[in-house]
């Protein structure tokens, strides 16, 4: 449409498009007109379609790229005007073509978040190179690709450095300014797998529970019963293993190697786990009433090196404000041998935050807040996650009254669903429906 609209572009037009693919780090078209000439790897550009003015100047360009190519070590001079192409030229371009887009991304979302970062400090997260996990806030996010939706994170983080971090077909909903932890999903079977390899190797290659059960006294029928889930989770994504008509597992004696296998092929399509750590950005967690990331860090829950510069400079500087903020609460104390924070500092900020969020709720709601009470049962309706500083919460509604209880992703689509558990601390076990029968989470 636009040749039919605005004419065919001419050769000079041309001409002036090639001449800066010369120095490209990526591949071109000249790189492709190079292959396509090389007989077994060789380009011979000794002779040429040299009858026009353009057919000389794109001659002259071919050689200019070919030495170009030289110098980056994809080729190789074999006479006056031949070249021996290396084997993975072609890939090797390619991926330097996307790194360059990539770096583009990376620097267009810092400028966008107005974050003065070094280019020289942008890295893209390799799993093979980067067994560490990154830690920081979330700059931008987007799609890697479009056909099989794989998305891509930029996170500032807290070693200083800029991280662009392809996060495969994991949900994409992480909020810009929340921090997060990014963490290699492991290929290695788990210690469930070795134990179910263990347990058939000495049962002629069948696995139940019942036979888990024989041969481990001390397991219970709970335990057994998750390494069921983990062959059923395995039996629906590959053929790896097979469940007979009466419930018993047939297991190979290359299960490990199979297992294996599995977990390559889901680490393609989510080659990382990623963990909330606050969903409040950190320049509001300075004065929060809640337990915050920060205040963790101050503890010595989580204890990370942080840089002097980039996000790391900015967390040291808003733990400084967030101890100020925390003395003039009378929950902390600087004195010359150190600082000292209030027994059950994060209990404290925790309370107080959720008994401040429970009166607001409690307003519109129409029912009063109440506290759950250690090892009691929690019965009601699921009906909406509350994000707080603290942490994300789950609202249940109980015949005469609410609770706000931590949070879990098993619950997500449970909204409007009965549920019942048992509060311990910060865990729960919910099962679905009224009762104790229900299925567990």
């Amino acid at each position: 449409m636009l040749t039919r609209d605005l004419g065919h572009r001419t050769e000079r037009e041309v001409q002036q498009q090639l001449e800066s693919e010369v120095d490209a780090e990526r591949l071109t078209r000249l790189d492709r007109t190079l292959i396509g000439r090389a007989e077994d790897g060789v380009i011979d550009l000794r002779a040429g379609n040299t009858e026009t003015d353009f057919s000389r100047a794109h001659q002259q360009l071919l050689i200019a790229r070919a030495r170009r190519l030289e110098r980056m070590g994809l080729a190789t001079e074999d006479g006056p005007l031949r070249w021996s192409l290396s084997p993975d030229a072609e890939s090797t371009l390619r991926t330097m073509g996307e790194h360059g887009d990539i770096i583009k991304t990376m620097h267009r979302a810092m400028t966008e978040a107005q974050l003065q970062r070094s280019p020289e400090l942008y890295t893209i997260h390799n799993r093979e190179r980067d067994p560490a996990p990154v830690v920081g806030r979330v700059v931008a996010r987007g799609l890697v690709d479009e056909m099989v939706e794989r998305r891509y994170l930029v996170i500032d983080g807290i070693d200083g450095r800029s991280h662009y971090v392809d996060i495969g077909e994991t949900d994409g909903r992480f909020p810009v300014g929340s921090i997060l932890r990014v963490s290699n999903v492991s290929t290695e079977p788990r210690q469930s797998d070795r134990t179910v390899a263990e347990i058939a190797a000495a049962h002629g290659g069948r696995y139940n529970i019942d036979i888990h059960l024989r041969h481990d006294a001390s397991a219970t029928q709970d335990f057994a019963q998750t390494h069921v889930r983990r062959l059923e989770a395995i039996r629906h994504a590959t053929a790896g293993v097979e469940r007979q008509p009466d419930g018993t597992w047939i297991i190979a004696p290359d299960h490990l190697d199979r297992v294996s296998n599995y977990q390559r092929r889901l680490a393609q399509a989510r080659p990382v786990a990623i963990e909330f750590l606050s969903t409040v950005p950190i320049e509001r967690q300075i004065g929060a009433e809640g337990a915050t990331w920060l205040d963790r860090q101050i503890v010595r829950e989580v204890n990370h090196d942080l840089a002097r510069h980039g996000f790391g400079g900015d967390v040291r500087r808003a733990l400084y404000q967030r101890q100020q903020w925390l003395a003039d609460q009378e929950l902390m104390e600087c004195k010359e041998d150190g600082l000292f924070y209030r027994t059950n500092l994060l209990n404290v900020l925790r309370r107080r935050e959720l008994q401040k969020v429970g009166d607001q709720l409690s307003k519109e709601i129409g029912l009063p807040f109440g506290e759950p009470v250690q090892c009691e049962r929690i019965e009601g309706t699921y009906r909406r996650p509350v994000e707080l500083a603290s942490g994300r919460f789950a609202l249940i509604e109980k015949s005469r009254e609410f609770v706000l209880v931590p949070w879990r992703p098993a619950l997500e689509q449970l909204v409007g669903r009965y549920i019942s558990g048992i509060s311990r601390g910060d865990a729960i076990d919910w099962s679905i429906g009224r009762g104790r029968g229900g299925p567990s989470l």
